[in-house]
């Protein structure tokens, strides 16, 4: 017990003599009178400026310890600043490190500002810090070795807290031309050690000018580090991110993920939720995402292997009450590889879906997908038109009127064209656009260098077929368009009726088209409209006049009438015909054809003409000819009038055209053709035998019948 008591005595002699030591140490020396000898010895070494504004302050108990007050250093070899801060505080326990711990008291950073640069050769404005002068000048740095030539001596670690207060940091790339800034910049630690929970909290503003980035990040987990920092574990983590990004406005971001097992370059999480929302143009979306997470920090792979999706978007230019969705599947990503993966299904917008997509780099990027759906109304998700009547927010009815043509002289935008990468497929079982109505549509695209293709674009089509390509080229200052497509079939009536509220022709028809054109507006497109067209219809129907009607009528009219009757086209009538043919050539949007052909038992109808599309009218000469009688179609009076031609001059709009039928020139050849009739009966009458006069001679009878074929000849009939 005496030896324990002189020991004791002995340690506690040390300690204070010890104390003394430093104490004396600490009261006697100033680092500041070195301020000169370190500012050049960071000069030497890294041809950087170091400003030390503020004073040194050491402190050797109860540990060693330093705090500074403001400072700065410059860029290498320039006088532009790299990085400041405040002030600052370092301390380590004393009696832990003569058993190998390296136990910290604290480390606290206040008001740091760090400014980071790639320049265009690739080089970071700190390669020289972290890896010498040989790493500044390209070359590899040696591995640090203890004065003894030994590996550095390890140390137990152990972290009572670490502070970062009103912070920042700015990253730029001179070769992306891309700038990011992190700002108020706040981080708090409990103690990090082997084996013990950390309390982590960290917030920020972070910033950046492409894409748009405004947000608020506030990062709270809770680690812990296995034994010799080989592993760590969030027990939980909770993420929020709130601001501005891109185009959205408003946005909401939280990650919560429960528990992480794992080491520092592998992990697993068993659930891991994202809830998204954000606000845009009056509208609201909403998601959330829940999966496990598999990731490998070294390879930098992760995946969400059972992904569960569910969306819903509501507020203005939606359908209804908006549009939901619930999709399932899984994710993965190739960062080192900058590559996306995502294979989904389920249901979104009322559709089935199936879909791959994938994504390679990330600036630009390249897109693939399969998508599949089993139904796709395009109109209905669509804003809805307003009602007739109703303009709504103080909107004049002459404003309203007039919205369809300035909708038509906008300019669309083409831009995201031009640096879009993409090569995919989509297959819809049931598509509505435009009120078009489509069946098993099936399209290949691919977008490069500005230019989209769609090759092939296939679809049933009211009763019919659709096959052809389709291109836009929006490289050029004007942007190019072009169309290939073979209707094989296809009922026109119903196509008409959906496309262009039209009911002017029936039947089953053959349309092929080729077509090209340049512009930004739609009204541009139409204007600069170029190509060949045809049009072969079997069945049908010239709805709008009844030729042969008109033709009928024409002969209680023909002592009365003069000159041309003009009539608006009426839906009520029509003509029917067993064939039409017509081919045309388009040129700065005027479609001109010379080669109209209808028939049917009872007429014959020629026509050519021109569609002037850029300005919705047409200008057309029909000339139609009765050739046949029918009892259904007119009886004893088509008999009368057979042979003879009538002119229809249709023009006019093209949605509501008018006829004016030529009953001048009609008239002209029914009174050449009744007087042809009563001079061939008068002739005939007098060359024929007179009754009682007895037999003609033989030769005479020859001879008077050849007269009468030669009067035939002659009159035309």
């Amino acid at each position: 017990m005496k030896i324990l008591k002189i020991a004791a005595v002995v340690i506690a002699a040390l300690v204070v003599l010890s104390g003394a030591v430093l104490a004396y140490v600490a009261a006697s020396f100033d680092p500041n009178d070195y301020k000169p000898q370190i500012v050049e010895l960071v000069r030497e070494r890294s041809q950087r400026t170091l400003k030390l504004e503020g004073d040194i302050r050491l402190a050797f108990w109860p540990g060693i310890g330093a705090e500074l007050g403001k400072l700065s250093l410059s860029e290498r070899n320039s006088d532009k600043l790299f990085m400041s801060v405040d002030g600052a505080r370092f301390s380590l326990k004393l009696l832990p490190l003569l058993s190998k711990q390296l136990v910290v008291d604290e480390v606290t950073v206040r008001g740091a500002r760090i400014s980071l640069l790639r320049d265009r050769k690739g080089r970071l404005n700190l390669d020289d810090l972290v890896g010498g002068d040989a790493a500044a000048e390209g070359g590899k740095a040696e591995p640090q070795k203890s004065p003894a030539g030994e590996p550095g001596r390890q140390f137990a670690f152990d972290i009572d807290r670490v502070v970062i207060a009103d912070s920042m940091l700015e990253y730029r790339d001179e070769t992306a031309g891309t700038r990011y800034a992190v700002s108020k910049l706040n981080l708090q630690t409990g103690r990090i050690a082997s084996g013990v929970p950390a309390d982590i909290r960290l917030t920020l503003v972070a910033q950046a000018d492409s894409p748009k980035l405004d947000v608020a990040v506030d990062l709270k987990t809770r680690l812990a580090f296995g034994t010799g920092q080989k592993s760590v574990a969030p027990e939980q983590l909770v993420l929020d991110i709130r601001g501005k990004a891109a185009t959205l406005e408003n946005l909401e971001f939280r990650l919560e993920l429960p528990a992480i097992a794992g080491t520092l370059e592998t992990f697993k999480a068993a659930a891991a939720t994202i809830d998204a929302g954000f606000r845009q143009d009056g509208r609201s979306v909403k998601l959330r995402l829940a999966s496990p997470v598999n990731g490998n920090l070294q390879t930098r792979q992760f995946s969400l292997p059972q992904l569960k999706a569910s969306l819903s978007a509501s507020g203005a230019g939606l359908p209804g009450q908006g549009i939901d969705g619930e999709l399932a599947g899984s994710a993965s990503a190739d960062l080192a590889r900058d590559n996306l993966r995502l294979d989904l299904s389920g249901n979104l917008a009322g559709s089935k879906l199936k879909a791959r997509l994938g994504i390679t780099g990330f600036g630009p990027s390249a897109y693939t997908f399969d998508i599949d759906l089993d139904q796709l109304d395009v109109d209905r998700l669509m804003p809805a038109a307003a009602p007739a009547g109703k303009t709504g927010g103080g909107q004049t009815a002459a404003a309203a009127a007039a919205t369809p043509a300035a909708a038509a002289a906008r300019p669309f935008d083409l831009s995201a064209l031009k640096s879009l990468r993409a090569d995919g497929n989509v297959r819809i079982a049931a598509l509505t656009v435009n009120n078009l109505k489509l069946q098993n549509l099936r399209a290949g695209l691919k977008a490069a260098d500005g230019r989209l293709s769609v090759s092939p674009l296939g679809a049933g089509l009211y009763q019919g077929t659709l096959e052809g390509s389709a291109t836009v080229d929006a490289a050029p200052k004007i942007p190019a368009f072009a169309l290939k497509q073979t209707l094989s079939g296809v009922s026109l009536a119903p196509l008409l009726k959906d496309l262009a509220n039209n009911e002017t022709l029936e039947g089953r028809g053959t349309v092929n088209v080729d077509l090209n054109t340049r512009g930004s507006t739609a009204d541009a497109l139409k204007r600069a409209l170029g190509g060949t067209a045809a049009l072969q219809v079997a069945d049908g129907a010239l709805k709008g006049i009844d030729i042969a009607g008109a033709i009928r009528n024409a002969k209680a009219r023909l002592g009365t009438l003069k000159g041309e009757q003009t009539q608006q086209a009426d839906t009520k009538q029509k003509t029917d015909f067993s064939e039409l043919t017509a081919s045309f050539r388009i040129n700065d949007g005027v479609a001109r054809n010379n080669d109209l052909s209808m028939k049917s038992p009872l007429l014959r109808v020629g026509g050519e003409g021109e569609i002037n599309i850029g300005a919705d009218t047409l200008n057309y000469l029909v000339k139609a000819s009765i050739v046949g009688t029918s009892k259904g179609q007119g009886g004893r009076e088509t008999e009368d009038l057979r042979g003879l031609t009538i002119p229809v001059r249709v023009s006019g709009p093209l949605k509501a055209p008018s006829y004016r039928l030529d009953f001048g020139a009609m008239v002209t050849d029914a009174v050449k053709q009744k007087a042809e009739d009563a001079l061939k009966k008068r002739v005939l009458d007098r060359l024929a035998p007179q009754p009682g006069a007895g037999a003609a001679p033989a030769e005479g009878a020859k001879s008077g019948g050849s007269a009468r074929d030669a009067l035939k000849g002659l009159l035309g009939r």
